[in-house]
């Protein structure tokens, strides 16, 4: 539905003063692009959003990612609600984080992405998970989880400072901290530079 001039305005001028990182301009040029998004996905949402499909195809064509794994992960935590659909607010708040957040912003964001179960750990199994799916090429001269295994333990002796075999995200703040590379130790789930 169309949405009058003054209408567009005060929501530019919200999303501008909520996200936090983006100026009236972007957000602008980002509900644009939302509208686009919206009139190309099915008309299951009445117009108030996207679905998976259409986030992971954006995802996928703006930022280049393309495991399965953290593209669901990304959608369910830009749809904070859990309803399956990506709103205006959602979409604007969510590429604030992934575009330009702060380091704190971006470690919360990295390790939701990791703790597949939500419980508030990424443990052994969610790093071999995310690590299997993450490498490209095995060593053919061995067992091809083996190599996962011990980059599995080369992590949690990098980054479990409490030593209990899983890393909280005290661990995980203390360890990217330390060394920034680390944000993404997991896989891929930040855009690149460019």
């Amino acid at each position: 539905a169309a949405m009058s001039r003054r209408g567009l305005k005060l929501l530019v001028d919200s999303l501008a003063r909520s996200s936090k990182h983006f100026n009236k301009s972007e957000v602008e040029c980002l509900i644009k692009f939302f509208d686009t998004l919206v009139a190309r996905a099915s008309s299951k949402f009445a117009g108030a959003g996207f679905d998976r499909t259409v986030f992971r195809d954006v995802l996928h064509r703006a930022f280049g990612m393309t495991d399965s794994v953290v593209l669901d992960r990304v959608f369910s935590i830009f749809d904070k609600d859990n309803d399956g659909c990506i709103t205006m607010v959602e979409w604007v708040e969510g590429l604030g984080v992934l575009l330009r957040g702060t380091l704190e912003e971006k470690m919360k964001y990295c390790f939701a992405i990791y703790d597949l179960n939500g419980d508030g750990y990424i443990s052994r199994e969610e790093m071999f998970q995310m690590l299997k799916n993450s490498l490209l090429i095995q060593p053919a001269d061995e067992e091809p989880d083996e190599g996962v295994k011990d980059l599995v333990e080369i992590a949690l002796k990098k980054m479990d400072y409490d030593h209990d075999g899983k890393l909280s995200f005290m661990d995980f703040e203390k360890a990217v901290r330390d060394e920034n590379l680390l944000l993404e130790a997991f896989g891929p789930c930040l855009p690149d530079i460019k």
